[in-house]
């Protein structure tokens, strides 16, 4: 049986886990809104390299992704469900109407936002509950695949499109 002492010091090792994954989420957004700043509409519409993606439609795709994280982490439904078919469902130029640069950036700041302010009220122990994409069963076997994982696992993904992104500085 655990003392209240190490009990206190598992919790103290939680709040610090939880608040070195939320600074590297808010490291990532921190950059993406930097680079963003930089390159003009031009640069975005530009693929960041011959045939792959280009940064509009990274731009949506992250956005898109982000604002999948609120129903996964039982925070509420999407605020943008219209940018789940264009962006995750279907590849770049699959023929979809693309929403203007300028209401893409503020569909990506006010994800960004809402998921902070949720972000910071969810208490340490919430963050290692399972999300809504693992079942109880699956949750049992593998608690590892938890809230504070999936965070983990979104900043890497944004972290990986930010280096395709940076590309188009380049340009």
């Amino acid at each position: 049986m655990k003392t209240q002492i190490e009990k206190n010091e598992i919790a103290t090792e939680k709040e610090l886990f939880v608040k070195m994954v939320i600074a590297a989420w808010d490291a990532q957004n921190k950059n993406a809104d930097k680079l963003l700043a930089t390159l003009s509409d031009e640069q975005l519409a530009a693929e960041t390299a011959p045939g792959a993606n280009s940064g509009i439609y990274l731009l949506g795709h992250l956005t898109a992704v982000n604002d999948g994280l609120l129903p996964l982490l039982d925070l509420g439904d999407r605020l943008y469900p219209q940018l789940e078919e264009i962006f995750l469902k279907n590849p770049d130029k699959s023929g979809f109407e693309i929403p203007s640069i300028d209401k893409l950036k503020r569909y990506w700041n006010e994800v960004k936002a809402n998921l902070a302010t949720h972000f910071n009220q969810t208490s340490s122990d919430e963050w290692f509950t399972k999300h809504n994409a693992v079942s109880d069963e699956d949750f049992a076997k593998e608690p590892h695949r938890n809230k504070l994982n999936l965070l983990i696992s979104r900043t890497n993904h944004q972290s990986y499109h930010l280096g395709q992104l940076s590309l188009l500085a380049k340009k």
